[in-house]
């Protein structure tokens, strides 16, 4: 099973670090894969959930691109991966209420409370008590009791 830690929270929602390049970091050294929220604005790549807050550090890009699940915030975010020079490298994709969405790497990212879907992520499936035989994934802010 994929684990997929949720804007690098392993044990519950801390919004205040959420997205924060450290607290991603330390979710990707504990040895999760982590999904995160980027932003482009002003030919910059920014990470945050609701309005880009921090910098982006591309050394995740660089040394965790398999790792990443990049859930692009805007339009922009999208055609600039899209246009990123190691594109194939990354795992992004666009979203907000539909049912599921695909990567670009093909998997299919399902929203919560929509399970099961054979080989898909399983997102927040706690929310939902989602049932998770078919999944090959799970995102969530409680990452660690998936282990």
């Amino acid at each position: 099973m994929i684990l997929i830690s949720h804007r690098g929270n392993l044990t519950g929602s801390q919004p205040e670090l959420e997205n924060r390049p450290s607290y991603i970091q330390q979710a990707l050294e504990y040895g999760f894969n982590v999904e995160i929220d980027v932003w482009f604005i002003d030919g910059k790549f920014k990470l945050g959930h609701d309005e880009p807050q921090y910098d982006f550090p591309f050394e995740l890009f660089e040394n965790y691109s398999s790792k990443l699940w990049i859930h692009c915030k805007n339009i922009d975010a999208m055609v600039a991966l899209n246009n990123f020079p190691s594109q194939h490298l990354l795992n992004y994709f666009w979203h907000q209420e539909d049912d599921i969405t695909l990567t670009s790497k093909g998997y299919i990212w399902a929203y919560p409370g929509k399970q099961p879907i054979k080989n898909s992520i399983a997102v927040m499936p706690e929310l939902n008590k989602d049932d998770l035989t078919q999944a090959i994934g799970v995102c969530s802010d409680y990452i660690e009791n998936y282990e």
